[in-house]
């Protein structure tokens, strides 16, 4: 297991150098409707870092390039993804091609794992912190 001080230390340096897809992300989830709570980008969970997450609904994004398509990257999202699913988090995945040709789908898939259906209103999400 990675010290707590050294997966932080990752994560600081991975939001420190985003890819494209993740800066066109993050700054579209600003501006979704999220009133009383947030996405954090580069979040450690247990052993892992994500690419986003959303504490309040336990939801995490993950941006997926075209090496996740090589045997052993995909093998290694597998299980991170079946870890953070058996703790409780539900994952959403998308690849970068969709990010830049359809991010309104992109947009609308997560505000429909936020609140249940595309037209459901907004309302305020609470982070309840987990002891």
């Amino acid at each position: 297991m990675v010290s707590t001080s050294i997966q932080r230390a990752t994560a600081k340096k991975l939001r420190a150098n985003t890819t494209p897809h993740e800066r066109i992300l993050w700054r579209a989830l600003r501006d979704l409707p999220t009133d009383g709570s947030h996405f954090r980008r580069q979040a450690p969970i247990g052993p892992y870092i994500v690419d986003f997450f959303c504490p309040a609904k336990r939801l995490v994004i993950e941006l997926d390039g075209g090496h996740h398509n090589e045997d052993k990257t995909a093998t290694h999202d597998r299980e991170r993804q079946q870890w953070l699913e058996k703790e409780g988090y539900r994952v959403i995945r998308f690849w970068n091609s969709v990010i830049t040709a359809d991010l309104s789908a992109v947009l609308e898939r997560i505000y429909v794992e936020l609140y249940g259906t595309r037209e459901a209103e907004a309302r305020p999400l609470k982070h309840l912190r987990r002891r």
